[in-house]
């Protein structure tokens, strides 16, 4: 059973920076490179995926974060990060760590919409 733990949300202003962290655990060696994936949803939104690492190491990102937000992970400790830069009012969400993400519905060049396994969330609250 593979478990996601998400930390580092918080409240920051407009402009301001914020990294997430997603811990995860309870998969084999063998699967360390399958892909992962942020995701946010906000009230009375549909869920949306912002970033990838596809299990070639290639990042993607939605348009929306593209020259903002860095995607990485840690094969050492299995941890995803998300390194959020100039941040916006329209980045508030609730940010989901996914993994064993796949392409499914494309929003512009961004396919990696679906997942299987999820975490909890981590707020991300940016105030003007």
């Amino acid at each position: 059973q593979v478990k996601l733990v998400e930390s580092g949300g918080g409240s920051v202003q407009v402009g301001g920076s914020l990294t997430l962290s997603c811990a995860a655990s309870g998969y084999a060696d063998v699967d360390s490179n399958f892909c992962m994936a942020w995701f946010r949803q906000a009230p009375g939104r549909e869920r949306e995926g912002v970033a990838a690492i596809d299990n070639r190491g290639i990042v993607h990102y939605a348009d929306s974060v593209k020259g903002r937000f860095t995607i990485s992970k840690d094969n050492t400790n299995n941890t995803l990060y998300l390194e959020m830069n100039s941040l916006k009012t329209e980045d508030t969400a609730m940010y989901v760590c996914a993994a064993h993400c796949f392409t499914s519905h494309c929003k512009g060049d961004y396919c990696y919409t679906a997942a299987y396994y999820w975490g909890q969330g981590a707020q991300v609250t940016v105030s003007s």
